[in-house]
């Protein structure tokens, strides 16, 4: 059966855009002034998570409330103030998020990022005339848990099994499939082979929007 979506929800970092040396740095400069070193293969393994689970994995343990929000503060003010210097666009997604606009199709932000750092990069790009619904991970259940992907789905009044997520993170893979909600997995953060619980795979988006929809024949 072809599946027609009628509301794209889009992961931000890696998938629309290119953050992940920004967040590296901005975290290795924040932690370093704090007397920690940071360790970059737990943080490539921990890419996408929400900033209190990933800076718990770059620690090693989980710190304190208070600084755990000092940390946290410190690398998104630094992150906001550098991005328009760091950050690209993923190639062909411009494409495909006007692709999406002409046809009609509901989109949609479903991000663990915090809501400066979303608004910030919207901003930065001009990207925010694309979206309905922006949804923050802040509040909610990290992913893989579905939480996002659903209440994105309410927000935009479409009912998940006609979202279609897409994503580069494995935890947001399988927070789709939580959802039931077929997913394309773009492997710019992992490699194909990690990101196996996807409904298909691409590089980037330099290929044909409706074309690559076709492909997802699902049962």
């Amino acid at each position: 059966m072809r599946f027609k979506p009628r509301a794209i929800l889009w992961d931000l970092d890696g998938t629309i855009v290119d953050s992940n040396a920004c967040h590296l740095y901005t975290w290795e400069s924040v932690l370093k002034t704090h007397g920690y070193r940071i360790d970059r293969g737990i943080y490539t393994e921990n890419f996408g998570r929400k900033s209190s689970a990933l800076l718990t994995a770059l620690l090693g343990f989980e710190p304190e409330q208070d600084l755990m929000l000092e940390l946290i503060g410190e690398k998104e003010r630094l992150y906001q103030k550098i991005a328009a210097d760091w950050i690209t666009l993923i190639p062909g997604v411009l494409t495909w998020l006007e692709e999406a606009q002409v046809l009609n199709i509901s989109q949609a932000i479903a991000s663990s990022a915090p809501i400066g750092n979303i608004t910030t990069v919207l901003e930065i790009m001009n990207l925010g005339r694309f979206f309905e619904v922006i949804v923050p991970g802040t509040d909610l259940p990290a992913k893989p848990h579905p939480d996002i992907f659903l209440h994105a789905a309410r927000s935009l009044d479409v009912p998940p099994q006609d979202c279609l997520v897409i994503e580069d993170a494995i935890s947001g893979v399988e927070g789709a499939y939580q959802a039931g909600m077929p997913c394309i997995a773009v492997s710019t953060t992992h490699t194909p082979e990690e990101l196996q619980q996807a409904d298909l795979i691409i590089k980037d988006f330099n290929v044909p929007f409706v074309e690559t929809l076709k492909k997802l024949n699902l049962n």
